[in-house]
């Protein structure tokens, strides 16, 4: 231990002359210890929130998606294999994308509809890990029910399909309940425009987690698709799965290459969610900055600390200086004081936050409202990356706000202070 350092810590011990100059110390010890705590949870919230919120995005929207600038695509069969072929692409499958209004009794909603092939759909998205009943296969195929008397009765073979829990709850349908798909485009009668109404059956019911997917998405099978919006052999699109996903704004301009440019636009998650998740990374900042205050206030009762043991120990310092002590080793002094207070406070700071992140993420004890938020509790991720420039700039707010008495204390003239001792 150097004599600065020494002598650093013998006037931060509390005596009984100078006792409330260690409760201010203790107070900006704490100040610094609520501040990289709070700074620290709202981090791990906002980077749980950001990753819990792609990775339910990602599981119901491809990481890639392959359109055209004319419409649908219609031979699609080659551009699809040439997808796959492609470096750094997992899987491809085509999909149909709609819109339409489902039907059962007087109950009708606007729903977005997407044919997807029942077999090579499950590599691009993840839709069958959140089924609650139900399963993609079942969509392949048709359905045997009775219809109702008021509907004809009957036995009919129906094309299934994949309603979110949502909106199976609203509706107030279940697997196996027979319901009305009308489309937008009618179809031109003596009369004028009649709607295109089909009957499908629900085989499947999913809980995405998101309350705007699970009360406006629905799936059916490709064929359905294609039929039901009259788009004949075409589909909108090819949805790719990459490697990497960070990586697939990389990916999807290699695509467009390989599929010779224009008509084709390949666009990246990232590029089709841009605004959600700028806006997240605008408040993780505006959150960082404004919490970062509470430290910096912390920092504030520091310099106050440091600036009244300087004029406290004014005469000691002269003594020091007399006795050989340079300049630069009384500055030291204080700068050492500043920096076992930060140092002190980040890490009681941290661990104070993992044990909060902790607490949060194994109890979740706040719980959000689902048509609010796209999540139902508070999602938490310790990333190393975030407690580590908490922590260094924390211990730098503190060495900073110690400069100044640090400064003060070094330029004291030892002839001015003890001249009249």
């Amino acid at each position: 231990m150097t004599w600065e350092l020494f002598v650093g810590l013998r006037y931060l011990r509390a005596r009984r002359r100078v006792a409330f100059l260690s409760l201010i110390s203790v107070i900006s010890l704490l100040g610094v210890t609520i501040g990289v705590a709070t700074l620290n949870i709202v981090l791990a919230v906002m980077t749980g929130f950001e990753q819990d919120m792609r990775d339910k995005i990602l599981g119901f929207n491809p990481h890639i998606t392959v359109g055209s600038y004319g419409g649908p695509l219609a031979d699609w069969q080659q551009a699809l294999e040439t997808v796959r072929k492609t470096p750094g692409v997992v899987a491809a499958a085509p999909f149909i994308y709609g819109q339409a209004m489902l039907s059962v009794g007087r109950a009708v909603s606007g729903v977005v509809v997407r044919g997807i092939d029942p077999a090579a759909a499950g590599g691009v998205v993840d839709v069958e890990k959140h089924l609650s009943s139900g399963s993609l296969s079942a969509l392949a195929g048709t359905h045997r029910v009775t219809l109702a008397p008021e509907e004809g009765g009957g036995a009919v073979e129906l094309g299934g399909l994949l309603v979110g829990k949502e909106l199976a709850r609203q509706m107030g349908i279940a697997p196996g309940d027979v319901v009305n798909l009308i489309s937008p485009l009618g179809t031109p009668g003596p009369a004028g425009m009649v709607p295109r109404v089909k009957r499908f059956v629900v085989s499947g019911v999913f809980d995405s987690g998101m309350f705007d997917y699970d009360t406006t998405l629905a799936y059916m099978a490709l064929p359905d698709a294609q039929r039901f919006f009259e788009m004949k052999d075409g589909i909108t699109g090819i949805e790719v799965r990459v490697a990497d996903v960070y990586g697939a704004r990389i990916v999807a301009r290699r695509l467009e290459g390989n599929l010779g440019g224009f008509p084709y636009r390949a666009r990246d998650w990232m590029e089709v969610n841009r605004n959600l998740f700028s806006a997240l990374k605008l408040e993780k900042v505006v959150y960082g900055v404004v919490l970062c205050l509470i430290v910096v206030v912390a920092a504030f009762n520091i310099l106050a600390t440091l600036t009244m043991v300087v004029k406290e120990k004014r005469r000691d310092i002269a003594i020091l200086k007399t006795m050989g002590a340079a300049s630069s080793g009384i500055s030291r002094i204080f700068v050492l004081n500043g920096a076992v207070i930060g140092a002190s406070g980040m890490l009681l700071g941290t661990l104070l936050g993992l044990g909060g992140c902790w607490l949060l993420s194994h109890y979740q004890f706040v719980e959000l409202p689902s048509d609010v938020f796209l999540v139902t509790t508070l999602p938490v991720r310790v990333d190393p990356v975030n407690f580590l420039v908490v922590a260094t700039v924390s211990v730098a707010i503190c060495l900073v706000a110690a400069l100044s008495p640090a400064k003060r204390a070094a330029s004291l003239v030892p002839v001015e202070v003890i001249r009249y001792e």
